[in-house]
């Protein structure tokens, strides 16, 4: 058996004002699935990448490492995000290499999501 790779993102972790909310918006927009620990940590799951929300830290505001997300078809992605609650503080844009948007969740973090179509 090979060692597990090293240096690579294992996991994500991001501040928010509320685990609810959280947890409604990513379900609703995403499909995640939540397990909790406790009333100030939830981890989740996408189905390829684990993270967790937490109330011990705030929300950036204006700057920090930007989390991007891949969809296949963009617009449905654009739908669920706004439909979750989300806010698009970037339109749809086009990059060598495909378009995102980017938008902020319900604590104010933003993230993209991008697709090679």
């Amino acid at each position: 058996m090979s060692p597990a790779p090293v240096l690579r993102i294992d996991y994500i972790e991001l501040p928010t004002t509320d685990l609810a909310a959280s947890k409604h918006f990513y379900g609703a927009a995403f499909g995640w699935s939540f397990t909790d620990y406790g009333p100030r940590y939830t981890s989740f799951e996408d189905g390829r990448l684990s993270g967790g929300f937490t109330t011990e830290t705030k929300p950036a505001t204006g700057g920090g490492p930007l989390v991007i997300l891949f969809a296949a078809d963009l617009e449905a992605a654009q739908a669920k995000v706004e439909a979750a609650g989300g806010r698009i503080v970037r339109p749809l844009f086009s990059f060598p290499g495909g378009r995102r948007f980017h938008f902020a969740d319900p604590s104010g973090n933003v993230l993209a999501v991008w697709s090679d179509s």
